[in-house]
């Protein structure tokens, strides 16, 4: 097994602060560039982007999203789709765009799905459409409506990273049956989606996803202590499970090409930092790096900088 190997630890005394972005770009500079761009007026560099990105589904549903919070993205991208109505990119720019906007309570719900069937009807086999309506109905939607959405993705990328996560967010708020929570349906659902995937997929990290998702749910009605590190949740039989075979994965298969691993290593290196294996969680810290994100350092209701700071300082300071 390739074990990749740390840099060297110091203790934690005198090391110096990294900056953390929370940037929902993660490390794609060639994002970063064209959305810095976008905001100056110059749209140019997100129209090669997008072309450019072509069908890597998982990159494409990435930087779509990353865009589409941007303030000046919805404007441009209407005048954008005016100027060339068949040009699939500005369409799923602008629906993903006005998702974020009812998300904001600024636009109607309506008008956002309307936009997004019609980004689908100009690119068939693109789950980007779909990813922006699932983002959209997954707090406000039905169950019948979620699941419909992730098929829609799925069948277009099966396993697609962005729309396996929302789906486990949404499945892991389901009320598990009196005393059965260890069995609860999200686990079967992101355990069944890990043996699905090919060998090398990020998504045999969901388990690990699900099990934290599911604290965030049970912290939120105070079946668990809000702080994770004080939580049995984290050391119990399935927990031991599904940390090991996650951090196994990660040693032998891990990608560094993937647009969304750092929300993969978040969740691991949270994972292991509060099963208490610092240094494992360690060296998940130092590929992390400034690629800091909210979740699931936020859970349930934390301030994540701090949260993550914490868990960075004590395991750095302790492998």
């Amino acid at each position: 097994m390739p074990a990749v190997p740390p840099p060297p630890l110091g203790r934690g005394r005198g090391r110096k602060r990294t900056a953390l972005s929370f940037d929902a770009a993660l490390d794609d500079t060639e994002l970063v560039a064209a959305r810095a761009s976008l905001n100056q007026g110059r749209w140019t560099a997100v129209r090669s982007l997008l072309a450019a990105t072509g069908d890597d589904w998982d990159r494409r549903g990435h930087r779509v999203t990353v865009l589409a919070q941007e303030s000046a993205t919805l404007a441009w991208a209407r005048d954008w789709r005016l100027a060339e109505p068949e040009s699939a990119d500005a369409s799923v720019l602008l629906a993903c765009a006005m998702v974020h906007r009812v998300l904001n309570g600024k636009e109607r719900p309506e008008r956002a799905r309307e936009a997004c069937r019609s980004a689908a009807a100009l690119a068939p086999t693109d789950p980007t459409p779909w990813l922006g309506l699932l983002i959209l109905e997954r707090s406000r939607g039905t169950e019948e409506d979620v699941v419909r959405l992730f098929d829609e993705v799925r069948h277009r990328c099966p396993d697609h990273h962005h729309a396996h996560h929302l789906m486990v967010a949404r499945l892991a708020e389901r009320r598990a049956a009196a005393g059965q929570d260890p069995l609860h349906e999200v686990y079967d659902f992101a355990n069944w989606s890990a043996e699905q995937a090919p060998a090398d997929s990020p998504l045999a990290i969901l388990p690990v996803v699900a099990h934290a998702e599911r604290f965030r749910v049970l912290a939120t009605i105070g079946s668990e202590p809000l702080d994770p590190a004080a939580s049995g949740h984290w050391v119990g039989r399935r927990a031991r499970q599904v940390m090991k075979a996650a951090f196994d994965w990660w040693l032998e298969w891990e990608h560094d090409d993937h647009p969304r691993r750092h929300v993969d290593l978040n969740f691991l290196a949270h994972a292991k930092f509060c099963e208490g294996r610092g240094a494992e969680a360690a060296a998940l810290f130092h590929r992390i790096g400034p690629h800091a994100t909210r979740a699931p350092w936020s859970y349930p209701d934390r301030d994540p900088d701090k949260a993550f700071r914490a868990a960075r300082d004590s395991a750095l300071g302790t492998a």
